[in-house]
């Protein structure tokens, strides 16, 4: 599976840019051979929108926004992994994804369950369950969204899940940048997994996005990398380096869940 990964500058003028970008951003993967196309966090919207506008823009099920990203990858034949707002089954505004087939039938959608500081807790409720790994072109993918890769765990339970490829949208922001330079490599090489980690670029409400989106290997090395500036980048999975990388790398195998019961405990309740 060929990936390319666009990193971006935020939606500014409402979902109309956001649609003409995303045409634009499947039609230049296409062209390039991708068989996927990942976007950064919030990518149709815009993520610091403030929560006036989330609400405006949140639709349940089968909204335009849903139909708009089906219709994407219909007519471009590429899948797309790209984030909005979307209501859940309660009616809540969530950051979510949704990741879409080159015929543009749903693989999978996911609502952000690790919500990050004020901007994301007075925007959005937090999901209630970790994507699920679903098969796509061959690979067995997972899905999570920017500060959801930065708990081990997350990585951990979808590699546990079958996962061979985790997909990352983010909106990572100055002074982070170590997030993507050393937290995800090591996400990727402990749990054995490509991932693939799209940011933004440029500024948003008091945010400075970092860039340096990546798909990185099994074995935590770089195979693309984005500088600081509007950029996509390309990588291919590899069924064989795949294979080779799960034969050194044996963490999952040897792990002891019978030593790790205080993880399912939070700080308060510890005794």
């Amino acid at each position: 599976m060929r990936i390319a990964l666009d990193q971006w500058r935020p939606v500014t003028g409402g979902r109309a840019e956001g649609l003409a970008r995303l045409d634009a951003a499947a039609g230049r993967a296409a062209a390039s051979g991708a068989d996927l196309l990942v976007l950064p966090e919030m990518a149709l919207t815009g993520y610091a929108i403030g929560a006036a506008r989330v609400d405006a823009e949140a639709e349940p099920e089968g909204g335009a926004l849903d139909l708009a990203l089906a219709e994407a990858a219909r007519r471009h034949r590429v899948a797309i992994l790209a984030g909005y707002p979307r209501r859940d089954d309660d009616g809540r505004p969530v950051n979510a994804v949704r990741l879409v087939d080159r015929t543009g039938a749903t693989a999978a959608t996911y609502a952000k369950t690790h919500l990050y500081g004020d901007v994301d807790r007075s925007q959005f409720a937090p999901g209630d369950r970790l994507a699920p790994v679903v098969e796509l072109g061959g690979w067995k993918l997972g899905l999570a969204i920017c500060y959801d890769i930065e708990f081990p765990e997350t990585a951990r339970a979808l590699a546990l899940a079958g996962a061979e490829a985790i997909l990352v949208p983010t909106a990572n922001m100055a002074p982070f940048a170590s997030i993507a330079t050393r937290v995800v490599p090591t996400r990727a090489e402990e749990n054995a997994v490509y991932l693939a980690y799209a940011n933004y670029t440029g500024a948003e409400g008091d945010f400075d996005y970092v860039g340096l989106s990546c798909i990185v290997a099994p074995t935590g090395e770089d195979l693309a990398r984005a500088g600081t500036g509007e950029e996509t980048i390309h990588a291919t999975l590899d069924r064989a380096a795949l294979t080779a990388a799960r034969a050194l790398a044996t963490h999952l195998s040897d792990r002891r869940p019978d030593l790790y019961d205080p993880l399912h405990a939070r700080p308060g309740d510890r005794k």
